[in-house]
Order: C-alpha cells, then structure tokens, then sequence
C-alpha cells in the first residue's frame, strides 16, 4: 500500500511537472506585445486567472497563425489583429479545442461598407458581415468599428457579434439555433426564450438593442455582444437569457 501510494505521488507530481513546462512553452511562444495589448484593451481578458490568460494569449496566437488579417483602404496595426484575434477567441473559449474552419480571411474596411464592399460613396451601413457565395471563408469588417467595440464602454460590439454569427453558420445554416454548440434538447426552451425577448424589445420594454429584433439569427449574435460585455447587467436584466447563453458558450464571463 505505502509503494502505490508513493507511486501514485509520482505520477501527479510529474504530471504537474509537465503541464507547467506546457504552459510555460506556450506562453513563451506569446510575444510580449500580444500579452500587454490584451491586458490593456480586452477587458474580458483582464477578468481571467492567471491559467486562463495563458491559454486566452495561445490561443490568439494560434488563431493569427491560422487566419490572416489585411486591410482594404486601411492600414492594419497589431492591435487591430489582436483585437480581432481576441473577438474570435472570446465566444468559444468554453469549448478547448475549438477551430474556425469555415474563415481564412478577416478583412478590415475602414469604416462603414455596402453589401457590394463598397466603403465609399453611396449608402454604406454596414459594420460587419460574414461572407458568402463568393466570399465564403471571408469576414469584413468596420475597422472603426472593431476598435470601439472594445476602446467603448457599453453592449455592442461589432466583431464578436460578427464572430457568433460564424459559430451559428458552422452548422450550415445561419438561423440563430447554434446547433454545435446547443444540445437538441434545448432548442425549443432557446427560442421560446429568443420569442419573449424579441416581444419584449418591440413593445419598448427591454435595454437589449432592437436590432436583436430583426430574426433569431440577429437576436443571438446581440445577446451575445450584451453577454460578453457586460455579463453582470444581463444577469440582472434578463436572468432567463443570461442562463440559456451560459449553457449556450458554455462558460460565465467575469466569473471565470
């Protein structure tokens, strides 16, 4: 009994051994400017333990490795790839080894666009959108916009509202029911949810922003936005859906 039991001594204190080699591994390949942008800028980041910002830090490196950020019209600083690394990262870092599979691209315009790409002249509305036919694997967005959504205080922001859109859109079908992320199960209780918010948004009752209105599709992608920026006041406000969004990305942001 006393041998298995130093045995079994052995074995976790290697096993921690190697882990914290691991990590220190990954967070060598971190560089420095990676790791000061996000604790300065990313306020979801700042809200992580010490363990979880090392995995958050590789993970973003991982992500700028496996997709390029260029600029149309706009000149593309290492923060702006941080930023956008730290969108992508945010919405499933509750599922270790997801990979965006369906973008090789992310493009930034420098502000507004039109659904024909076009960012100047015209009517240009458009901070955001997941491509299609043939821009698939592509995502545009408001360079303006991206920034903000993490320089401002408030619920929006453009690229992770962008980024959730793709986790609903990986299943084949952008329709608001994430259905690799959410279990068939609570699919009906998720859009008898989606259905009382969305009245409660038209008849002037709610702080979600009305353009959640619009379909279950845009209603998930700005609940998420409300869910990751302030997760506190979501709780507060709208208990239900802050419960199914937790089930949904399968973590508690600033409750890690």
């Amino acid at each position: 009994m006393y041998i298995l039991t130093i045995f079994v001594a052995l074995v976790i204190f290697s096993y921690a051994r190697y882990l914290r080699k691991r990590y220190l591994r990954r967070k060598s390949a971190v560089p420095a400017a990676l790791q000061e942008m996000l604790q300065q800028h990313v306020r979801y980041y700042q809200q992580l333990t010490d363990a979880e910002k090392l995995r958050f830090e590789a993970d973003c490196a991982e992500f700028l490795k496996q997709v390029r950020v260029e600029g149309v019209g706009a000149t593309v600083e290492p923060l702006d790839k941080v930023l956008v690394a730290a969108s992508a990262i945010i919405p499933i870092f509750g599922f270790r080894d997801w990979k965006y599979f369906n973008l090789t691209n992310v493009i930034l315009y420098p502000d507004t666009f039109n659904e024909q790409y076009q960012f100047e002249g015209g009517e240009r509305n458009v901070l955001g959108m997941v491509g299609s036919g043939a821009m698939n694997g592509q995502m545009l967005l408001s360079q303006n916009a991206l920034r903000a959504g993490f320089l401002q205080q408030g619920n929006h922001n453009t690229a992770i509202h962008e980024f959730v859109h793709l986790l609903d859109k990986s299943d084949g079908s952008t329709d608001g029911v994430p259905e690799n992320l959410l279990e068939h199960a609570y699919s009906i209780p998720w859009l008898q949810v989606i259905h009382h918010e969305i009245q409660r948004i038209e008849q002037g009752h709610s702080d979600i922003n009305p353009y959640a209105a619009t379909n279950p599709a845009e209603f998930l992608a700005v609940a998420s936005e409300y869910f990751f920026q302030q997760p506190h006041l979501l709780e507060s406000h709208h208990p239900e859906l802050y419960a199914m969004l937790v089930h949904i990305f399968k973590q508690q942001p600033g409750k890690q």
